[in-house]
C-alpha cells in the first residue's frame, strides 16, 4: 500500500522561461506526475474509467529557490490526509538536498457519467484499500517535511 512516492527527473527546456528558470506552473505538473506514478506503483491508473474521476479541488505551492534547465531534482509526494471522498497529498521538491518548493494537492472522488454533472462519491473500497496516510501522520495532520 503506497503512501509516498519519490520521482526523480531533470528539468526540460520547455519547462523554463527565457531566463532558464522553471515556470511556476510546472511544479503542479511535477506533483501530478508523482501522483500518477504512485497510482501505477499500486497497480491502478488514476484514469481507470468506471465512471469515476479525480478532479483537483485544491492546490498550492510555496517557492524557496529556483530550478534551472537541466538541473536534476526529486519530488517526494506523500499522502497526508484521507477521508471517505478525498485524498490530500503534500509534495516537497528538492535538488541536491536543497528544498526548492513545497506544495499540497487535494483530489476528490467523483462520479462521471455522460450527460450528468459530476458529483462527489465515496472512494471505492478497492481503491481506498490501496492508499493510506503516511506513517507518523494522523488523519488531518500536516507534515513538517
Amino acid at each position: 500500500m503506497p503512501n509516498e512516492y519519490r520521482l526523480k527527473r531533470r528539468v526540460q527546456f520547455y519547462e523554463t522561461d527565457m531566463a532558464g528558470i522553471v515556470h511556476f506552473s510546472c511544479y503542479f505538473r511535477y506533483l501530478e506526475e508523482a501522483e500518477h506514478a504512485m497510482w501505477r506503483e499500486a497497480g491502478v491508473s488514476i484514469a481507470g474509467g468506471n465512471g469515476i474521476g479525480w478532479p483537483r479541488t485544491a492546490a498550492s505551492f510555496e517557492f524557496h529557490r529556483p530550478l534551472k534547465f537541466e538541473e536534476e531534482f526529486e519530488v517526494h509526494l506523500r499522502i497526508v490526509g484521507k477521508d471517505a471522498r478525498s485524498i490530500r497529498y503534500e509534495g516537497v521538491v528538492t535538488s541536491g538536498g536543497t528544498r526548492i518548493a513545497t506544495g499540497t494537492l487535494v483530489v476528490k472522488c467523483v462520479s462521471k457519467r455522460p450527460g450528468e454533472p459530476m458529483r462527489g462519491i465515496d472512494i471505492p473500497p478497492d481503491i481506498d484499500a490501496l492508499f493510506q496516510v503516511a506513517p507518523g501522520l494522523k488523519q488531518g495532520d500536516r507534515s513538517s517535511d
